[in-house]
């Protein structure tokens, strides 16, 4: 470098070496001299102050007050000889001033909640608010969900309850069930439990409700009377029933019975009453899938055998199962198919049986075979 351009140029080269550019805005950059003055250069000094050390200083969370926030300074000035400058020539004279190093202050202002990374945000939110407790709400999990009444819940219980079949049982007693071992076997089975959900409401008022299948549950009042008929005050040890349905009437004849075999032949109504059965947990019920005109030959003779469809006669074969001094108590049709009445059969002797019919109903009609 001549002399000349040593007056015009004060500085050597290597203090002409600035730090890799940066993006604006950020605290602690390197900001040049716009002035008209000569260049002050911020040496590599600077440099000393690590980029990573600077920025985590500025992401620490503001949780302290803008007082406490001190500024970061540089090292003290000291004299650079650049080591990328290997020409000892264009060093810079030992005679020359020692660059002047600022120290760079961070504002508070610079730190601006927007530098702040998310997980830093996510991690200071999670730390314990120093509030005292009662500034604490507590969330309760599906809150909505324990506050909503269960309808569905409420209407069960409210079938189940003692009292809405207790007023079933005396509808029945008015109208001349006088058994007390069928009104008390009416007041404890739960007939909403054989029929379907939508019915249930439905379930203590005497009426027949249909079951699927184009068959019915029949009305209590009905299945009282039968029961009642087929009893006749007497113990029964065996009784058969002919069309099982739902299962409902073998659950109320399992209350004044020993033991009870029901038959059906739609297989879809026999896996269901197994079902409508199961919770009840009624030992002395045996269920068959078969024709229910044939009966139970190899369990014969039964001391009663009730019958819930109605033929147009009484099958022979159950007449031949019944045991002297029983009773059969089945629906009977007409040829027209247009009324029907209910018949009580008693046998009296090895080849003598007695008729007697007496209330006008109506059953689905008694089929043979199995579907």
């Amino acid at each position: 470098m001549t002399s000349e351009r040593a007056k015009r140029f004060p500085l050597g080269l290597a203090d002409l070496v600035r730090e890799p550019r940066r993006p604006e805005g950020r605290a602690g950059e390197t900001r040049a001299v716009a002035s008209g003055k000569p260049a002050v250069v911020k040496p590599a000094a600077t440099a000393a102050v690590k980029p990573a050390a600077l920025k985590s200083a500025i992401l620490k969370p503001a949780s302290a007050a803008p007082a406490t926030v001190k500024p970061l300074h540089a090292r003290p000035a000291t004299t650079i000889a650049s080591p990328a400058n290997s020409n000892p020539a264009a060093a810079r004279p030992a005679a020359a001033q020692p660059v002047i190093v600022k120290p760079v202050a961070v504002k508070p202002a610079a730190v601006k909640p927007a530098a702040v990374k998310p997980a830093a945000v996510r991690a200071r939110a999670l730390k314990p608010s120093p509030a005292g407790p009662s500034q604490v709400k507590a969330v309760a999990p599906h809150a909505g969900r324990s506050t909503a009444p269960n309808v569905a819940l409420s209407s069960a219980m409210a079938l189940t309850s003692e009292r809405v079949r207790e007023r079933m049982v005396e509808r029945l007693r008015a109208n001349g069930v006088t058994d007390p071992r069928v009104l008390n076997a009416m007041s404890v089975v739960p007939r909403h439990m054989f029929v379907d959900p939508g019915l249930a409401t439905q379930a203590y008022e005497d009426a027949a409700l249909p079951i699927g299948h184009h068959q019915t549950i029949s009305k209590p009042s009905v299945v009282a009377r039968m029961i009642e008929l087929a009893a006749a005050g007497r113990p029964l040890a065996n009784v058969l029933e002919i069309g099982t349905g739902c299962g409902y009437q073998a659950a109320v004849l399992s209350q004044v019975a020993r033991d009870v075999y029901s038959i059906e032949r739609i297989k879809p109504l026999f896996e269901r009453a197994k079902i409508n059965l199961r919770p009840l947990r009624i030992p002395n019920i045996r269920l068959h899938y078969g024709d229910g005109r044939v009966g139970l030959p190899a369990v014969a003779p039964f001391d009663a055998i009730v019958i819930a469809a109605a033929g147009l006669d009484v099958p022979h074969a159950l007449l031949e199962q019944l045991a002297i001094g029983g009773r059969l108590v089945a629906p009977v049709g007409s040829q027209e198919g247009q009324s029907q009445v209910l018949t009580l059969v008693e046998r009296a002797g090895p080849a003598q049986w007695r008729e007697s019919r007496l209330d006008r109903v109506f059953f689905v009609p008694l089929k043979s075979g199995v579907i």
